[in-house]
């Protein structure tokens, strides 16, 4: 049994002060904020899926040189029911809960009738956003958890459906120059006609700043997407943003609504009802921000699964957009605990990646083609090898420029978000999903520089830029680091984005959990 995935990490209420080793840069002042699963047994009862742990919340404070740690278990219902009950008594999309096996066949059918159209779980474990002045850990099912980002108090528990009609939504929100926040969400209520809407939640208003309330209220829609296959909505993590548009791949890995709906009924769970369609094709979508209208020529690649969007910018009147993506879906299975709870000789011998991440890069000719001859390249940029072929009028076929492989997690400069740029920073996997190394990658030259360590797990990498930056990679590298070995602490590891040297790292004693997204808020920005 692999030591990282195993039992259930003990909060660490009160800050806790790290042995920091090197010099923590005094301008380095802030909250990095993480989250991830960190809780898989509840009585008797296990997780089947690592994504399907609970929530657990956990802060590196840096402040005048030093580093404070603490991790707070999300209060959620999903926490709160399962607590009560001493069992997992909540599904989650690889977990189906069900009643107390001494109840009655009626209870059984009523569980069906109420569960057509699931309840999702509001066990928000990915990532955290920020809307208006206020933090909220976020999940990929409606509900969404406002909290404490000093405490880790959990403060009120919201449900986009009262805002905007969405039943699933997105972790990975996007954020213009204003503070405004961009998200999107998939409506499954009509079966026949599922839609994606993209919509802005606006930084300030008027009356939130006159009453102190909440900018959720004056949620507005930028555009509705129909799905292209009725009963079968595309699956997608992120999506792509630009000064001018908006960036969403409506790949065929689908979710199919008619066995989702039935899943509890026929006792299998909610992940099983995601299917990849190897013989379909992936689309590629582009909205105005600005009219909230999609570019009227239809672009597509070939079939894909794609979690993570890196970054997407504009150049001379094409959008070039970046992402990780896999042949198929095999990644998601990977994550089940029975395969990843394992010692390393079997986990390495029997659960090789069947499909490896690829960074490529698209790109999508903006201007008319009328008149262009059919199977001419489109592509006008000398400065990549990326394709867009003219099939036929208003119909582009595009084929990506791979940038490396073996890299997920990735993340940027966010002053560069939507704007044109060269670095990200990422985790390597190789032949396993879960990462030993983080890579800075050069986009324009394709080198990549590497940290690792013995027995060392890094999370994702987060950039924090210098205050006085005048350049891209001027700032620091924040990773949270665990080790399968038990005599090597926990520890915040801190590289020189630009060189990825260690300056620092913080020791914590500290229960210190594998966690999945996180965000850096500056001091001043706390609330």
């Amino acid at each position: 049994m692999h030591t990282l995935f195993q039992g259930n990490k003990r909060e660490t209420v009160e800050p806790v002060k790290a042995d920091v080793r090197g010099t923590v840069p005094s301008w380095l002042q802030g909250t990095l904020l993480r989250n991830g699963p960190g809780m898989f047994s509840v009585g008797e009862t296990s997780y089947n899926h690592w994504f399907d742990g609970l929530a657990l919340l956990h802060s590196f404070t840096f402040k005048d040189g030093e580093v404070y740690y603490r991790s707070k278990y999300l209060r959620s219902e999903t926490f709160t029911k399962n607590m009560q009950a001493n069992r997992i008594v909540v599904s989650e999309f690889g977990t189906m809960a069900y009643p107390d096996p001494c109840k009655n066949i009626f209870s059984k059918v009523f569980s069906y009738i109420s569960h057509t159209i699931p309840d999702f779980t509001d066990n928000c474990l990915i990532n955290f956003a920020k809307y208006g002045k206020d933090f909220y850990a976020t999940t990929e099912t409606n509900y969404f958890q406002k909290i404490d980002p000093n405490s880790l108090e959990t403060l009120q528990k919201l449900d986009y459906r009262k805002y905007v009609a969405v039943n699933l939504a997105t972790s990975h929100p996007h954020y213009d120059d204003e503070g405004n926040a961009y998200n999107m969400g998939t409506c499954i209520v009509d079966f026949r006609k599922p839609k994606y809407t993209i919509f802005r939640i606006p930084s300030t208003t008027p009356e939130s700043e006159m009453r102190k309330t909440s900018c959720l209220k004056s949620l507005d829609i930028v555009c509705s997407i129909p799905c292209r296959s009725a009963l079968s909505p595309s699956y997608y993590h992120s999506f792509g943003m630009t000064d001018n548009y908006i960036i969403f791949i409506e790949q065929p890995f689908k979710l199919d609504i008619l066995r989702l709906a039935t899943a509890y009924y026929r006792g299998v769970n909610w992940a099983s009802c995601l299917k990849f369609d190897a013989d379909d094709i992936t689309l590629i979508h582009l909205i105005d921000r600005k009219t909230g209208r999609p570019v009227h020529t239809k672009f597509y690649t070939e079939p894909l699964v794609l979690y993570h969007h890196i970054n997407a910018y504009e150049e001379e009147n094409h959008v070039i957009f970046d992402v990780i993506t896999y042949k198929d879906n095999s990644l998601y299975d990977m994550f089940y605990l029975v395969n990843v709870q394992q010692d390393s000789y079997d986990f390495e011998q029997k659960n090789k990646l069947s499909s490896k991440p690829f960074c490529q890069r698209f790109v999508v000719p903006l201007f008319s083609e009328k008149g262009t001859e059919i199977g001419s390249n489109l592509v006008r940029l000398k400065s990549t090898t990326a394709t867009a072929i003219k099939k036929k009028e208003d119909t582009v076929f595009c084929l990506p420029e791979v940038i490396c492989e073996g890299v997920e997690l990735p993340r940027i400069n966010y002053d560069y978000n939507g704007k044109k740029y060269r670095y990200f920073y990422c985790t390597r996997v190789e032949w396993r999903p879960v990462p030993t190394k983080i890579a800075k990658v050069d986009a324009m030259t394709k080198q990549i520089v590497e940290w690792s360590e013995d027995d060392c797990w890094p999370a994702e990498p987060v950039f924090v830029p210098a205050p006085d930056a005048k350049e891209e990679d001027d700032g620091i590298i924040l990773s949270s680091i665990v080790s399968s070995n038990p005599s090597k602490p926990p520890f915040m590891l801190i590289l020189n984005a630009k060189t990825f040297q260690e300056i620092a790292r913080a020791s914590i004693n500290a229960d210190v959990h594998l966690d999945l997204h996180g965000i850096f808020i500056p001091r001043n920005s706390s609330g």
